[in-house]
């Protein structure tokens, strides 16, 4: 077999594990406890799109919100990774955002029931180009930031991260074996807000990595 692209990670990787509430203005803006482990939650390949494409509404959803987070593409598969090896599983990075229907969330939320339906739809997971792991030596310092038509509405810094990268990797991989391609969301800065159809969202780390996307909503 041909050996896969890493840059092209989302044409072939297997899965997208995201971490909630990672970090703590977060939580509280939603109303949340901080966490004393990593809430994990998990969105199919088939939530990635790319730039060109449009993030879609769902047909079921009237409070669609963006979260910017710093994603963490996987190169070296393995099981029980020790913190102190984790960066070596590392290839390099994404900047992704985790498209969330809040209003199907809330009423998951208060059911008790998983969150599937207000996470893991199509276009729920747009992401930019692959970022070598050299372009951002520390992971746990890089500003995020998020425009909506032009607005600010998020900007934080990966150091105010609950759980480090290393972490997570290791807490993760120890009963979700990680594979060569997928892809670590690792939460969301404060600033959560509802997008609109035909809204334009710009977001970038640092002066790494920037992309653009417009939100639409379905023809049927």
């Amino acid at each position: 077999m041909a050996a896969r692209n890493i840059s092209r990670f989302w044409e072939w990787g297997r899965k997208i594990i995201c971490v909630g509430r990672n970090y703590a203005d977060h939580a509280k803006e939603l109303k949340n406890a901080i966490p004393t482990e990593p809430v994990l939650f998990l969105k199919p390949p088939s939530a990635y799109v790319r730039e060109g494409s449009p993030i879609l509404v769902p047909l079921y959803s009237s409070n669609l919100h963006h979260e910017v987070e710093l994603g963490v593409v996987i190169g070296k598969g393995g099981t029980a990774i020790p913190q102190s090896a984790a960066m070596e599983h590392v290839a390099g990075y994404a900047l992704c955002l985790d498209m969330t229907a809040r209003d199907i969330q809330d009423e998951c939320k208060s059911k008790g029931l998983p969150w599937t339906l207000a996470k893991a739809f199509n276009t729920s997971c747009p992401v930019s180009d692959f970022i070598p792991k050299e372009r951002i030596p520390d992971p746990g310092n890089v500003k995020l930031w998020l425009k909506v038509n032009d607005q600010l509405r998020q900007s934080g810094c990966t150091s105010q991260m609950i759980f480090s990268v290393p972490y997570l990797i290791s807490y993760i991989s120890d009963f979700i074996s990680l594979e060569e391609g997928d892809l670590i969301l690792t939460g969301t800065p404060k600033g959560v807000s509802a997008v609109q159809e035909h809204d334009e969202l710009q977001a970038g780390i640092d002066d790494i990595v920037s992309m653009n996307f417009k939100v639409e909503r379905p023809d049927h």
